[in-house]
């Protein structure tokens, strides 16, 4: 049986997991993941990392992160404590959203996760102080493979609900997008 129900978005392949907690009198038990599940949902996600991150300030973006090719990585976001603002950027090259963006609120209570496939960048505002993410990786964190988008990017226009503060010295630096940016290719 499987744990999860899903909604397509409007990014061909980035989707929306509703977890379907057992509860009874004492609480809940829902899974964070199961290989099974996945591949009844057609999704190959291998995990080789999970990060843990803690946001103390309410309105802190952190992003808009991705790895190149040949190292493109799927991602699994779940929020599970406080909430978060989580967006999720179109990279592909070929796609007829590239440069879109989506975005939805995870916290514990919705139980939801933002399933992210490879070609697109991530980043979140957190809406509590103390947020906290668990990051489930289909490949290994290279450095020299990493990139980013500047959060702030008015050609982007992302909504961000709060004022922007906490961003981080690398993230700021990330250049603006222009004309010669050409998107990953898969």
């Amino acid at each position: 049986m499987n744990r999860f129900d899903v909604t397509k978005t409007p990014l061909d392949g980035l989707l929306v997991l509703h977890k379907k907690p057992l509860c009874d009198d004492r609480g809940h038990l829902s899974r964070l993941f199961c290989q099974r599940n996945f591949f009844e949902l057609g999704l190959e996600f291998p995990i080789v990392q999970i990060n843990h991150t803690l946001t103390k300030q309410s309105g802190t973006v952190r992003g808009m992160h991705y790895q190149n090719p040949p190292y493109a990585e799927k991602k699994l976001v779940q929020c599970i404590r406080g909430s978060i603002w989580d967006v999720a950027v179109d990279l592909r090259s070929d796609s007829e959203s590239f440069l879109q963006w989506f975005a939805l609120e995870l916290c514990p209570d919705n139980q939801q996760c933002l399933y992210i496939p490879e070609g697109f960048a991530h980043g979140f505002q957190t809406l509590e102080d103390n947020s906290e993410l668990l990051y489930f990786h289909s490949e290994f964190y290279v450095q020299n493979a990493e990139g980013g988008l500047n959060p702030l990017d008015d050609r982007l226009d992302i909504s961000w609900p709060l004022p922007v503060v906490g961003l981080s010295e690398r993230d700021k630096n990330h250049p603006l997008l222009s004309d010669k940016f050409k998107g990953v290719c898969l």
